[in-house]
């Protein structure tokens, strides 16, 4: 069997896995899924609670659409927002059903490489197939050859930790009793009772803090829910463009979480403590988690903690592959400078396509979350596009694959690492270097001895 008759390697039947599996179908090409889930969108119905910012007419591929048509399917009121479980349950279901025996579920990707060639070897090694490791959930093992390899398998199985140098914090795997990296679903019983009455950190600044701050006063407001604190734990200082776009944001959905989180410090439920690099977690008498900041800073105890601080690619099965990623977002080279939060904290992505995901290793390709590395700010449609360039791009239709012309909304979102997350500077008598105290904002309330929040350093961001 020639190379070009193999099929072509899916990691991840998630949104854009199976978008990239119906391109590949509509090309003539046969793809095959693999999953290592126990269903189509598993990452997805993790976080089924959550409703999406995007409309269900941004977040349904067009050839994905093309294929579910014969059999009924019809989209969504397009201006509706669907949740991550409506995403799993009516579109992501019924679209790895049409594709059937094309995706393997409970299949975890170990290993991908050439055939018969490890990294080192140079010697007709881009003649080779791809040969893919997956072990099954019933235990067996498989080698699977490829013509191509499309890694969709994004970043949701490996959360950020709550140290702020990148590195878990000490004692922060001890405390992982207290400790969660997803937004909470509150509307689950014995998820609820962690939350009700109690004190809750939120570590993180994106939408998903936005979303947790939100969800956590709503239930302060609730009669079971009485006495819910959260503390709002930030890297950086308050400005401008703390909370997203707000109205302005070309997503409104998206605009209207960070104006959630807003409403819910202004009106009591969150405090803010700004500038504060989490270094330890410790325990007081009682159990509970007082965190401790780089800076010597030690922040009153709370009774729960969520992690919200981004995600990363898991990049551990690849090792064999040659890959080309930027040093800092571990996002292909071509792309980096596109989404580099260091250097854009706001507005929109340039369209790209295949030629900003490829690597020295032709015919692999990261797309969709994962190929943004740790950069923030992903949206379906651009996977969408993503995968629809590489798709064309591996069937030899280079016109089609270079003709991107993805128009993306305003982010109406400053946000990321780099300048934009550099706390505000503080001046102390003398210039000495002791730690100020915990900061606490009450937005809507006089400043403390200092700039208003519209005043502050914007850190390099618009807004």
């Amino acid at each position: 069997m020639s190379t070009q008759q193999l099929p072509v390697v899916v990691i991840g039947a998630g949104p854009t896995g199976l978008a990239a599996a119906a391109h590949l179908v509509e090309r003539g090409i046969e793809p095959l899924v693999l999953e290592s889930g126990d269903g189509a969108g598993a990452a997805v119905r993790e976080w089924s609670h959550v409703r999406l910012f995007s409309p269900w007419g941004e977040v349904v591929d067009p050839a994905a659409e093309k294929l579910l048509a014969p059999t009924g399917w019809t989209r969504p009121d397009p201006a509706a927002y669907p949740s991550g479980g409506d995403w799993a349950e009516r579109y992501l279901r019924p679209l790895a059903d049409v594709l059937g025996d094309r995706v393997r579920l409970g299949a975890t990707v170990t290993g991908v490489s050439r055939s018969g060639r490890d990294r080192i070897v140079d010697a007709d090694r881009a003649a080779q197939p791809f040969v893919v490791h997956a072990e099954y959930a019933d235990g067996r093992e498989e080698r699977v050859l490829a013509r191509a390899v499309i890694d969709a398998s994004g970043t949701w199985t490996t959360p950020s930790p709550a140290g702020g140098s990148g590195l878990p914090a000490l004692g922060e795997q001890a405390a992982a009793d207290r400790v969660t990296y997803r937004v909470p679903d509150l509307k689950d019983p014995v998820v609820r009772a962690r939350h009700a009455g109690r004190r809750t950190a939120v570590i993180g600044s994106g939408a998903s803090a936005f979303t947790a701050l939100a969800y956590l006063a709503e239930l302060a407001k609730s009669e079971d829910g009485k006495g819910t604190h959260a503390v709002w734990v930030l890297r950086r200082g308050i400005s401008g463009s703390t909370f997203g776009g707000g109205e302005a944001d070309q997503l409104p959905a998206r605009g209207a979480l960070g104006l959630a989180a807003k409403a819910a410090v202004d009106e009591g439920y969150a405090d803010a403590v700004t500038g504060f690099r989490t270094e330890a977690f410790e325990r007081d008498g009682d159990g509970r988690l007082v965190l401790v900041g780089e800076d010597g800073r030690r922040l009153d105890p709370v009774d729960e903690v969520i992690v919200l601080t981004g995600f990363r690619p898991d990049l551990s099965f690849l090792s064999e592959i040659r890959l080309g990623l930027d040093e800092r977002l571990q996002a292909p080279l071509q792309l980096a400078p596109l989404i580099d939060p260091n250097q854009h904290s706001c507005g929109t992505v340039y369209p790209h396509g295949h030629r900003e995901l490829s690597h020295p290793e032709q015919g692999i390709y990261l797309v969709g979350m994962k190929s943004y590395g740790r950069a923030p700010t992903f949206l379906a449609m651009t996977g969408y596009e993503q995968v629809r360039s590489v798709v064309a791009a591996i069937a030899g239709d280079l016109d089609s694959a270079d003709r991107v012309e993805l128009t993306l909304p305003e982010t109406g979102v400053c946000g990321g690492a780099g300048l934009f997350d550099a706390p505000d500077t503080q001046q102390t008598d003398g210039g000495g270097c002791c730690a100020p105290a915990p900061q606490l904002v009450q937005l809507g309330a006089p400043a403390a001895a200092g700039a208003t929040a519209e005043e502050a350093p914007a850190g390099g961001c618009c807004g």
